[in-house]
C-alpha cells in the first residue's frame, strides 16, 4: 500500500501529516533535522518551516495555515523553547486546533523536565519575564501562551532522558504509526456508517 492510502492526510484531506514545532537555534540541526528526515522517509508528509521566516517579529500567516493543514502537531519542547514568542504563538494556535478541529498534539521533551513547563519556573518562568516586559500591553496575548503551555505540558508526551537519538526516533515513529492507523480505522468506520445511512434512505 503507498504512503499516501496510509497516512491520515490522504483520508482526512489534510495536506500535512504533521506539523513540527521546534525552537531553531536548539534544534533545527540536530534532533529536529534527523526527526524530519525519519518521518518523510516512511512516508508521513512533515512540515518544517523555512530557518529564513524565523528573522521576522511575527509569526507568518503560513505557518498558521500550515497548522491548520496538518492532522497532528509534533512539538519538540528544548531548552528554550518557551523563550521564543514565535514558538508560543505557534503552540497557541497549535492548542485552537485541537480544541476547536480535533488536531492531535504530540509533545516530544527534548531534556526539558515538563513539570517545569506546566508550572512555569526555573527556565520557563525566566522566559515569561521576558515575554511580560516586551509585551506590557498585552497581557492577554501572554495569558494564551502560559495556557497553552500548561495544556500541552499535560499531555502524556515523549521524553528523550539522555537516551540514543536513533533509538528514540525509531520509538517515536513506531508510536506515531500506532496512533494513525487507529485514526484510520475509526475514520472507516464513520465512513462506512455514513454509506449504509444514506442506502438505507435511498432505498425508502
Amino acid at each position: 500500500m503507498s504512503s499516501l492510502l496510509s497516512t491520515p492526510s490522504s483520508i482526512s484531506r489534510k495536506k500535512y501529516d504533521v506539523f513540527l514545532s521546534f525552537r531553531g537555534e536548539d534544534t533545527r540541526k540536530n534532533f529536529t533535522d534527523h526527526l524530519y528526515d525519519a518521518l518523510n522517509r516512511t512516508g508521513i508528509v512533515t512540515y518544517r518551516d523555512d530557518p529564513k521566516l524565523e528573522a521576522g517579529e511575527e509569526i507568518a500567516p503560513e505557518l498558521f495555515n500550515a497548522i491548520q493543514q496538518s492532522w497532528c502537531s509534533v512539538i519538540v519542547f528544548s531548552d528554550t523553547y518557551a523563550f521564543s514568542g514565535w514558538c508560543l504563538e505557534e503552540l497557541a494556535e497549535i492548542v485552537k486546533q485541537k480544541n476547536d478541529k480535533g488536531h492531535k498534539v504530540f509533545p516530544i521533551f527534548y531534556d526539558v523536565d515538563p513539570s517545569d513547563l506546566r508550572k512555569q519556573k526555573e527556565k520557563v518562568e525566566a522566559a515569561f519575564a521576558k515575554h511580560e516586559e516586551r509585551y506590557k500591553e498585552d497581557k492577554g496575548r501572554i495569558q494564551k501562551w502560559r495556557n497553552a503551555l500548561t495544556e500541552v505540558a499535560n499531555i502524556k508526551g515523549w521524553h528523550l532522558n539522555n537516551r540514543h537519538e536513533s533509538e528514540f526516533m525509531e520509538t517515536l515513529l513506531r508510536r506515531y504509526q500506532q496512533n494513525y492507523v487507529r485514526h484510520i480505522r475509526l475514520f472507516m468506520m464513520s465512513w462506512l456508517e455514513l454509506v449504509y445511512v444514506w442506502r438505507s434512505c435511498i432505498r425508502k
